[in-house]
């Protein structure tokens, strides 16, 4: 892999300035070093901290604050050390220390624990419970890169289990951990304050973003104040991140960035860093558009994950919801494979993460598992058992499978007291005390109406469990119950599996989970509906041996297959191809303005020639809203009554469109294209996907059944398809208006979209000497290897193109209609070019300018001579991203900055 070499633009006419959300950040050329390092990304860092202080609590007593800032009261605990039966931190050696196989010297085995034994100021480092397939797939990758990981801090206790705010932490303290946490896994951790934090985290993230990713729709109405200072804080910890990364990143680094958590990073970090790879991957699921759409900051979300090169989804309808939120929401084009986010392309791929199977399946063999089966089994002795595992929040579906189990009961009461459902619910990181409730009394009535004195059909246990009794559950049941309204990818479901290799216990999954398109041996079941659920149980229970094992060994082959290893490897092996072989990979080049000034300054004669929509104005929905604005039109007048200057508007807009905008403006030439030969095809007012699609079907098909026959070329612009004959476009302008003037020794050409790309590339054309290409192109047409474009030929394409349109319509059941509700084609029967001469020129003069197409002009071919030496004199200028695909020489960001160059080199605007 060779080492790339960043050429990020940078803005001359103005001091950089921060992009904002609602933009997209420049792209520059990706940088691959030969032995890259891994940053990698999380919100919460793998390892929470307890720090040794004792000085504050001998000094309590006396009034003065404990390090912890609490004067012992339970809920100033941390929650896993509140409740000590069921501890948050694991307790058994082999999930606290990481296999010295993977880490190496990295493994804490030889470090103390013991705070007794511990000096003040020092800290004590635990693996944070869960996210165990992320942070297992990612250190399988410290074989080939080497790995730093960057994430928040959390909560921090002191020795006694009261947390402690940051702001009590010492800079011993900081600097302890830093220390520690390098040593132990090149860990870097931020530390933020509490209140941004609380508002990042409890704010913004579950309270926004959680519920909507989960297609739950907020139901309170607020005055906005609390959701603008949650959003704030959103973006402030993002920043913090981005920062963060930006000090540890070296050229040539991969960033690998985790979750929604942190949506806003890549946008942030790609103005720090416009040459770095970056990777994204959202492990929640992503709505549609519809209910995405919702959300007040949806324009900055999306372009915050679109500074990223490659995002990752968990499933391929995660994905497809991405990339159509981006063209309905934000209007970008888009393909299957990405979005084109401004000319550069950001890849958007499924990547289903797994588990670390081989840790699995160690861990559910270890010497503490086998004891705890044994006491299972004789519990539950004679009763065929239902495992559910879940965490207790809204989306998970516990109240549907309770009501699930409770139609099985009701429609099969000879199950009555033969089977019993053991659910374990996971306390959430933040409670809800209603959900609790219900499910509480759901068991309740459920245990009160089928259960007796002798038999109980729920046993609902709402604790953490430790690893042990969980992997012995799983081992020990006949079936797993998940029944996830919505949910990323439930690992669960792949450890049941894996536990289940004896018993090959068959697997019920909602449909609504991640893992559901994968698992083809599972049976899928819409946990809405309670009978169809309990009818799936029913069936399941009842199975053959035999098809529970082809089921089974379906299941687990997936399981070993698709593990967190190769989701970890399979994603950064796919970032790292994509920037390799990146389309865009020499960017346009920021338009300089002192040099354009100098070169405009000595120059004698000069020709200028503009489009007019996104160029001279912005891109408005409606044709009609395209109006000049009057800073423009003051620039470009006295662009035109400069007597240096030839000056051009090339624009396919119709005569009395740019004579009611334009007409004022004297000594100004324009070419109106009046596509009296052309169809074009509008979809700008249509569903953007649909008339995109519509758009491509009909291009095939003209590809197809016209373009082979006849001498027209199809071009797809923005919103519109065009069909024209191959010798009309605004490049044949270009080619006669530097014919005409062989002696300009300065020359502007700006546009902003592909039918602008004519002119750039008639420009091309005449720097490197078109002479030669001319001839041979008359000898063609005289030849009859080209057919000579003449009124009979114009009328007969324009009907083929028609019919072959109406033909597309009919069989794709597409209205063309011109009342902009809809796509609008524009047919005529011949083609017009309308000219306006500027009223100081005089085309009989046989030394003056002249139109093109006069005698003057067809002769002027054979006198042009070399043109080479005007190369560093023309300025072809396109409007848009630097990486966007272009012939241009130059590039501005939009009609603004041309129009400020413009105002420049006129006078008007002081540089």
């Amino acid at each position: 892999m060779t080492t790339l070499h960043s050429t990020s633009s940078t803005t001359s006419l103005s001091v950089p300035r921060v992009v904002p959300l609602t933009e997209l950040p420049e792209t520059a050329q990706i940088l691959l070093s030969e032995n890259p390092r891994l940053i990698n990304v999380t919100h919460q860092m793998p390892y929470s901290c307890t720090v040794i202080d004792r000085s504050y609590h001998s000094s309590s007593a006396n009034g003065a604050p404990t390090l912890g800032g609490s004067t012992g009261l339970p809920n100033n605990r941390r929650a896993s050390l509140a409740v000590p039966r069921h501890p948050a931190q694991p307790t058994s050696p082999t999930e606290a220390e990481t296999p010295t196989s993977i880490m190496g010297t990295l493994s804490g085995a030889n470090e103390i624990t013991d705070p007794a034994l511990l000096e003040d100021g020092d800290c004590i480092l635990n693996l944070r419970r869960g996210h165990s397939a992320l942070y297992s797939g990612v250190r399988t990758l410290v074989k080939e890169y080497e790995t730093i990981q960057i994430g928040w801090v959390g909560e921090v206790a002191d020795q006694d289990g009261y947390i402690v705010p940051c702001k009590n932490l010492t800079e011993k303290h900081k600097q302890n951990m830093k220390e520690k946490l390098w040593q132990r896994e090149k860990v870097v951790p931020i530390f933020l304050d509490d209140d941004k934090a609380a508002g990042h985290y409890e704010g913004y993230c579950k309270s926004v973003l959680w519920p909507l990713f989960h297609y739950i729709l907020w139901d309170e109405a607020t005055d906005g104040r609390i959701e603008k200072k949650n959003w704030e804080d959103y973006v402030f910890v993002n920043q913090q991140f981005a920062d963060a990364i930006a000090e540890q990143y070296r050229a040539g680094d991969i960033v690998w960035i985790h979750d929604y958590h942190l949506l806003l990073v890549p946008h942030l970090l790609r103005q720090k860093l416009p040459g770095a790879a970056i990777g994204v991957f959202i492990h929640t699921p992503f709505p549609s558009s519809e209910i995405f759409r919702c959300l007040p900051m949806r324009v900055e979300v999306l372009n915050g994950l679109l500074g990223a090169n490659q995002i990752g989804f968990q499933t391929y309808s995660y994905a497809r919801h991405f990339i159509s939120c981006c063209t309905r929401v934000n209007g970008y084009e888009s393909t299957p494979r990405g979005v084109d986010a401004k000319g550069s392309t950001v890849w958007v791929g499924t990547f289903p993460i797994g588990i670390d199977a081989a840790r699995v399946e160690a861990q559910r063999k270890a010497p503490g598992v086998l004891p705890k089966i044994e006491a299972l089994r004789k519990t539950y002795k004679g009763k065929r058992i239902i495992v559910g595992r879940d965490k207790l929040d809204q989306v998970k579906g516990v109240q549907q499978k309770l009501h699930a189990f409770e139609k099985f009961l009701n429609d099969y009461p000879e199950m009555q007291g033969e089977v019993v459902l053991i659910q374990v619910t996971s306390p959430p990181l933040v409670e809800n005390l209603k959900l609790e409730t219900k499910i509480a009394e759901l068991v309740a009535h459920i245990n009160g109406t089928y259960g007796s004195l002798n038999f109980t059909p729920i046993h609902h246990y709402h604790q953490h469990i430790d690893r042990d009794e969980y992997y012995a559950l799983l081992t020990v049941a006949d079936m797993g119950l998940i029944t996830s309204v919505r949910d990323g990818m439930n690992t669960t479901s792949l450890e049941y599996i894996m536990c289940q290799s004896e018993n090959q216990g068959p697997l019920i999954l909602s449909e609504f989970t991640g893992t559901a398109g994968s698992l083809g041996g599972a049976f899928l079941v819409n946990p809405w509906d309670y009978q169809g659920v309990a009818r799936v149980i029913y069936d399941a229970l009842n199975i053959s041996d035999e098809d529970k094992r082809v089921r089974h060994g379906q299941l687990l082959n997936h399981v070993l297959k698709y593990t967190a290893q190769s989701w970890a490897q399979n994603f950064i092996t796919e970032l790292l191809r994509n920037v390799s072989t990146w389309e865009q990979s020499t960017p346009t080049p920021y338009l300089d303005l002192n040099v354009i000034v100098n070169k405009y300054n000595s120059a004698q004669k000069r020709l200028l020639m503009f489009d007019y929509d996104g160029t001279l104005t912005p891109i408005r929905k409606t044709p009609g809203a395209a109006i000049p604005q009057e800073h423009m039109l003051k620039a470009l007048t006295a662009l035109s009554n400069d007597p240096k200057n030839i000056v051009w508007v090339i624009s396919g807009r119709d005569q009395q469109a740019l004579d009611e905008w334009l007409g004022d403006v004297e000594n100004l030439g324009s070419f109106i294209e009046h596509k009296r030969s052309s169809l074009t095809w509008h979809y700008r007012m249509a569903d953007p996907e649909f008339g995109a699609f519509q758009a491509k079907e009909c291009q095939n098909h003209l590809e197809n059944a016209v373009l082979s026959k006849l001498p027209v070329e199809i071009l797809v612009g923005k919103k519109n398809l065009e069909v024209r004959p191959t010798t009309v476009n605004k490049g044949e302008i270009v080619k006669k208006l530097m014919l005409q003037h062989p002696d300009v020794e300065f020359v502007i050409c700006a546009g902003d979209d592909k039918t602008d790309e004519d002119m750039f590339r008639a420009l091309a054309g005449v720097n490197n000497g078109n002479g030669s290409r001319r001839s041979s192109l008359k000898n063609r047409i005289s030849n009859g290897i080209i057919e000579s474009y003449n009124n009979d030929l114009i009328a007969e394409t324009a009907a083929k193109i028609a019919e072959a349109a109406f033909k597309h319509s009919r069989e794709h059941g597409t209205h063309h209609r011109q009342d902009g509700a809809g796509p609008n084609v524009i047919v005529s029967a011949e083609i017009e070019a309308h000219l306006k001469v500027p009223a100081s020129f005089s085309t009989s003069s046989p030394n003056g300018p002249t139109t093109p197409g006069s005698a003057a002009s067809q002769t002027s071919s054979t006198s042009q001579g070399s043109t080479e030496y005007l190369v560093d004199e023309h300025f072809s200028i396109t409007i848009g991203h630097a990486l966007k695909k272009t012939l241009a020489n130059w590039h501005v960001t939009s009609p603004e900055e041309l129009i400020r160059v413009m105002g420049v080199l006129s006078g008007v605007v002081d540089p």
